[in-house]
């Protein structure tokens, strides 16, 4: 089965940081991309930022310039630096990997189950 565990979250301050990890293991052939959703109470999922094999990266426009994506593909690490966080960005953030299991012959998304991040005073 493949796997992916997020962690860091947990309740910061306005402005503050905090830095997500997630690691992707199992019977994974191989990875095209790896990235993080969010998800707020009463909204859509929506992608944070995403980083291919490689190394092309694509955030959202309201993160860009206060997150930063970066890996580690020889240990199928995915980390998320969040610097000046708002309270608009209090969601479960989910991480993503479009990969290929070793019984597969196209590439298919996998979801760990999510980490809390809650920006508030």
């Amino acid at each position: 089965q493949v796997q992916l565990v997020e962690s860091g979250g947990g309740l910061v301050q306005p402005g503050g940081s905090l830095r997500l990890s997630c690691a992707a293991s199992g019977s994974i052939f191989s990875i095209s991309a790896m990235g993080w959703y969010r998800q707020a109470p009463g909204k859509q999922r929506e992608l944070v930022a995403r980083i291919t094999s490689g190394g092309s990266t694509n955030y959202a426009d309201s993160v860009k310039g206060r997150f930063t994506l970066s890996r580690d593909n020889a240990k199928n690490m995915l980390y998320l630096q969040m610097n000046s966080l708002k309270p608009e960005d209090t969601a479960v953030y989910y991480c993503n990997a479009l990969g290929r299991r070793y019984s597969s012959t196209w590439d298919e998304p996998f979801w760990g189950q999510g980490t809390q991040v809650t920006v508030s005073s």
